[in-house]
């Protein structure tokens, strides 16, 4: 099984065999102002590209004594070597890691800009393709609809999909139904929205839409868990 639990706006743990902390935005976002940051206890960070609401509190995890590591595109990776976090492992495009024997993530194309805090160039954007348990997970980041989704879907079977929603700067719900169905998964995860007021949805509606696509989209509340 793979459990997830949801951080607000693009953050997410996924526990396996391993812990994995995508995305950490999570002191600056005041959906999560519940959410404490030493409570939290990942193994590993991925990150998917380079914007400060996805990697605002990386730094904040490099000194726990559990933490071995962080996997992002290679620029991005670097960046965060060169301020000294432990363990970093530079991918680009179809490179893989393995946690651990059953636990792997795969690197592949997202369409969105990436850029680092300070103005540093941060590669491309990304996504995961994460597998364990049997299980296999499609975590998009940021990013519009593209046809590369589409080989996704032929060559993987995903069981659950967390896709951004919110428009104006990623997929909005409509083409998140789009990009769902070319992955060929029936059950999403949306995130990326109602953070700011640029990304605030009609929550109902977009169920809703969802529903009548014949998919299930699952709002979740921040601290909520969902398995697969």
């Amino acid at each position: 099984m793979i459990e997830i639990t949801y951080y607000g706006h693009s953050c997410f743990q996924v526990r396996t065999d391993v812990r994995i902390l995508f995305d950490p935005f999570i002191s600056q976002n005041p959906l999560a102002s519940f959410v404490r940051l030493s409570d939290l206890h990942p193994d590993y960070l991925l990150l998917t590209h380079g914007h400060g609401d996805h990697v605002a509190d990386v730094m904040e995890f490099a000194d726990q004594p559990q933490i071995k590591g962080l996997v992002a595109i290679y620029e991005i990776a670097t960046w965060f070597e060169n301020k000294g976090f432990p363990g970093t492992h530079g991918l680009n495009f179809g490179g893989t890691y393995c946690f651990t024997g059953d636990t792997s993530a795969k690197l592949v194309q997202a369409q969105h800009s990436s850029s680092l805090p300070d103005g540093s160039y941060g590669g491309q954007a990304g996504s995961f393709i994460l597998k364990s348990n049997g299980k296999t997970l499609f975590v998009a980041g940021d990013t519009a609809l593209h046809s590369d989704m589409q080989l996704f879907g032929e060559y993987e079977h995903f069981d659950l999909a967390i896709l951004p929603i919110g428009g104006t700067y990623t997929l909005d719900v409509h083409d998140a139904i789009r990009a769902a169905r070319f992955l060929q998964c029936s059950h999403v995860v949306g995130c990326h929205y109602d953070t700011f007021p640029a990304i605030q949805i009609d929550k109902p509606a977009a169920i809703r839409a969802f529903k009548e696509a014949g998919i299930i989209l699952h709002l979740l509340k921040v601290g909520d868990k969902i398995g697969i």
